[in-house]
């Protein structure tokens, strides 16, 4: 699972230990992991860059791969996504002002540099 999702073994212990994964343990004591565990770590990196905790993480695994529909997990995960969401639209402004304003910067210090600016 390290080498197919490019995520460390102890991230993937972790991730185990905080019952956010949970492979089945052959005779030998190897883990055996399913296929859609590879899209759960997926969603666990995104999750945590995202700045989640592991039980907020959790509470939203109880609504995406749980069989059967589970209407206890919806509010609390909805009021963590949306929250997040929130934060992130925030971010996104941010970036895009100071991406702007960077550009402005550099264009005018590239006019500055080949002469076209300043000669009077």
């Amino acid at each position: 699972m390290s080498r197919r999702t490019g995520v460390s073994l102890s991230s993937l212990r972790y991730y185990e230990e905080k019952n956010l994964l949970n492979p089945t343990r052959l005779e030998n004591g190897y883990r055996d992991y399913a296929e859609s565990d590879a899209e759960r770590v997926e969603f666990i990196q995104l999750y945590f860059s995202l700045g989640l905790t592991a039980k907020e993480i959790m509470d939203f695994f109880e609504c995406l791969f749980q069989s059967g529909e589970k209407p206890q997990c919806l509010p609390n995960a909805i009021e963590v996504g949306e929250r997040k969401l929130a934060e992130i639209k925030k971010q996104i402004d941010i970036l895009s002002k100071a991406e702007s304003r960077l550009e402005e910067s550099l264009s005018k210090w590239k006019h500055m540099v080949s002469g076209t600016e300043g000669m009077g």
